[in-house]
């Protein structure tokens, strides 16, 4: 056994043919790419939602709808669910910190309180909005229902 005949065992190695490494490897030339086109080129990227020049699909589908940019995402709490955490934590006072303690909403959001449920206790609830049933079902109890002004929550942050 000598130097020059010295080769791995049967099976040991799994190497591939080595692609554009000359017309003498078998795989010179275009390199397995093809012919001509934005595919055989290097750097080539597809884009998303190309079709090959067809015209993709979103630009196809008609457009339709309206999105208001000055849209309020409010997060709704039932005032049957105040009723029940009033009962449970044997709390009269709902702030905006009440709620994010309770984990009903995270400090991002903003709070609406609507009417659906039934009220027996007097509660005193601080939020960004509220259905006129839900006013007239805490003050029917001869609680307080207080507005939150956005623009000062968004200066103390």
């Amino acid at each position: 056994m000598e130097l020059n005949n010295l080769r791995p065992a049967k099976g040991s190695t799994h190497k591939d043919k080595r692609i554009g490494r000359g017309q003498g490897s078998g795989r010179g030339g275009t390199s397995t790419r093809g012919h001509k086109g934005a595919k055989s080129r290097s750097g080539y990227s597809r884009k998303a939602g190309f079709e090959g020049g067809q015209m993709p699909l979103q630009r196809r589908l008609p457009k339709y709808g309206f999105t208001n940019i000055n849209r309020k995402e409010y997060k709704v709490i039932n005032v049957s669910i105040l009723q029940a955490l009033s009962e449970k934590l044997n709390i009269t006072t709902f702030t905006f910190d009440t709620f994010i303690q309770t984990g009903l909403v995270s400090k991002n959001h903003l709070v609406k309180i609507l009417g659906n449920g039934e009220l027996t206790l007097k509660l005193d609830v601080t939020a960004h909005a509220f259905s006129k049933k839900a006013i007239e079902l805490i003050e029917a109890q001869q609680g307080t229902a207080t507005k939150i002004d956005e623009k000062s929550k968004k200066e103390s942050q």
